[in-house]
């Protein structure tokens, strides 16, 4: 797992106690589902940081998403941006399980991924407004973020194209990782609505034949671009699609039952088990994008309802009170200062430089010699 301390950079998240005993909290009997693998235990061992840390995570994300939706909206955002809100428990419960030396690449809905590798608010903002001090210097935008460094393979613009690169992640993990040691894994995220598409069954087919370190992980927010799960799937337990992979369901509104599914998932890949593949039960507050208000193929009072009834913080918050981890008043001040925090980077931000022309011809093969490129003509031009 990337260090909490540093994981925003420029926002402060977590709180970091002394050592205490752990609390026993029962999840609900609901929280999992399994697919030829036995599932995880419905109780998960939480302590006060960990709970701290995981709320003010999601509490950061949900800020930053708020930002760029209002800065969209007044066109100081432009082209395309796909909101994250709702779904933070699955980048928290998963980042809290991969570690550095694991792969983890998702979809255009990256922004709150970016941050949990390694990124900040402040790169993920500037990457927005396009200015050079962007996490990839103002060149890729709302969906290409990405970061090596973190093990953070990015945001893929085209739907599905992602899991593809997964596989070949989850085989490099394979290839490099001496025989008998446990293996490093490659997490792919991608959505409902990318979930059948013939790319992802044949990397499958290709995962499970070489046994490869590799996570499916289908972000079930219900509609994919706008059309429900029961209109676009002829089998909507994404969980079971593997068919011979193993599969595991999971509440993913539900931080610590990501965190406890996610647990199973990684031991079963990294001990050379071969791929598995992995449903997150979510829902997303926003549209699908920006030019999608949501409500033509869903009303207000279902995503009200969600909100009251499901939402990833106010389950955290309610844990945290219920086992004295905190108060009603110290959340409050501490969502205060999370908001003030949020809004002080996108000051800054906004003083942020658009990339200088020279850019334009950056990180392309123009007038470079690449360090490899498996290609005859290429071979035979350097020995003319």
């Amino acid at each position: 797992m990337i260090d909490a301390k540093h994981a925003f950079c420029n926002i402060r998240v977590g709180r970091f106690f002394s050592s205490e005993s752990q609390t026993i909290l029962k999840l609900p009997d609901n929280a999992f589902k399994s697919h030829l693998i036995a599932g995880p235990k419905t109780e998960a061992a939480i302590t006060k940081e960990e709970c701290w840390k995981y709320f003010e995570q999601m509490y950061v994300m949900r800020r930053m998403e708020i930002t760029c939706d209002t800065e969209y909206k007044a066109r100081n955002i432009r082209g395309f941006c796909h909101l994250y809100d709702g779904q933070e428990a699955i980048a928290v419960g998963v980042g809290a399980i991969l570690n550095a030396a694991d792969s983890w690449i998702t979809s255009y809905r990256c922004h709150c991924v970016s941050l949990v590798r390694g990124g900040s608010v402040e790169g993920v903002l500037g990457e927005l407004f396009g200015f050079k001090q962007g996490q990839t210097g103002g060149k890729g935008g709302s969906m290409h973020l990405y970061n090596k460094a973190g093990g953070f393979f990015g945001g893929q613009g085209i739907v599905g194209a992602q899991v593809p690169v997964g596989a070949g992640l989850a085989f490099a993990a394979k290839y490099k990782t001496p025989p008998g040691e446990k293996m490093p894994v490659a997490f792919a995220a991608y959505g409902d609505g990318a979930a059948n598409q013939g790319q992802i069954w044949e990397a499958a087919n290709m995962c499970s034949l070489w046994k490869l370190p590799m996570m499916f992980c289908i972000e079930n927010n219900q509609y994919g671009m706008g059309t429900s799960i029961e209109r676009s799937s002829s089998n909507f337990d994404y969980y079971t699609m593997g068919n011979t992979i193993p599969g595991l369901w999971m509440d993913g509104m539900n931080v610590f039952a990501v965190r406890e599914g996610m647990k199973v998932a990684k031991d079963w890949c990294s001990n050379g088990n071969g791929p598995i593949y992995i449903e997150m039960n979510t829902y997303r507050y926003h549209g699908h994008s920006m030019s999608d208000p949501g409500t033509t193929y869903r009303n207000r009072d279902e995503v009200q309802a969600m909100r009251s009834a499901r939402d990833p913080i106010e389950y955290v918050k309610n844990v945290m009170v219920q086992n004295d981890f905190a108060t009603a008043e110290e959340l409050k001040s501490a969502e205060k200062r999370i908001r003030a925090e949020v809004t002080e980077s996108l000051k800054k931000v906004k003083g942020g430089t658009l990339p200088s022309m020279d850019e334009l011809t950056t990180n392309i093969y123009l007038n470079e010699t690449p360090e490899f490129i498996r290609m005859p003509d290429y071979a035979k031009s350097l020995v003319a």
